[in-house]
């Protein structure tokens, strides 16, 4: 008698969750855009450049919209280090999109004290208002809907991401109002941080 669950070895029965990201368009830094990252890795020793690995996928995003399987070969190939390391730092962290996106990214955080407040509504709300899913980019390209886990705003929930915009306090009955309004003003239509506003 074994402790230990059996498990079936017969082929085809065990497949990889793994999903690549586009090949997209051949990738390479401008002179500037490297100048710009080798300034940043100097900080660091040169044994630990890889810890500029973040910094450089965030340069990829910002130029390309997403990271794509070429930008990640390039960052690999400027960072000194393997496709696959560079590989599990973009598919670990969520800020990296792996796919491509809308012009606004909508960001609704899902945990306890924003789920408590009503953001599985604000969701509802939104993904009703652009027919779509969370996880998909609404039919004109403007907006990609997204559930995230702690966005560290608790006592100011709901909280949404718009981009690198922040809205506090979103109740479900106003998250239409604020498409509208991101629609029309972009970011600055956001309420922002409230500690940034109290400073």
């Amino acid at each position: 008698m074994s402790f230990h669950p059996e498990i079936p070895y017969t082929t085809g029965q065990h497949r990889s969750e793994r999903v690549l990201a586009p090949e997209g368009e051949p990738f390479s830094f401008s002179p500037d855009e490297r100048a710009k990252f080798e300034e940043l890795a100097s900080h660091y020793p040169p044994e630990q450049r890889k810890s500029a690995v973040i910094y450089a996928l965030f340069m990829v995003q910002q130029r390309v919209g997403y990271v794509t399987r070429n930008g990640m070969r390039h960052v690999a190939e400027v960072i000194g280090c393997t496709p696959a390391e560079v590989e599990d730092v973009a598919t670990y962290y969520a800020m990296f999109y792996k796919q491509p996106v809308g012009k606004y990214v909508v960001q609704v955080c899902r945990t306890l004290s924003c789920a408590l407040k009503g953001a599985e509504r604000v969701t509802e709300e939104i993904a009703h208002a652009l027919h779509i899913a969370p996880g998909q980019t609404d039919a004109s390209g403007t907006f990609t809907l997204m559930e995230v886990e702690c966005l560290g705003a608790c006592d100011r929930a709901p909280v949404v991401m718009v981009n690198d915009g922040w809205h506090e306090c979103l109740k479900p009955e106003d998250a239409v109002k604020l498409i509208d309004v991101v629609r029309a003003k972009g970011e600055a239509g956001l309420s922002g941080c409230v500690h940034r506003v109290e400073k």
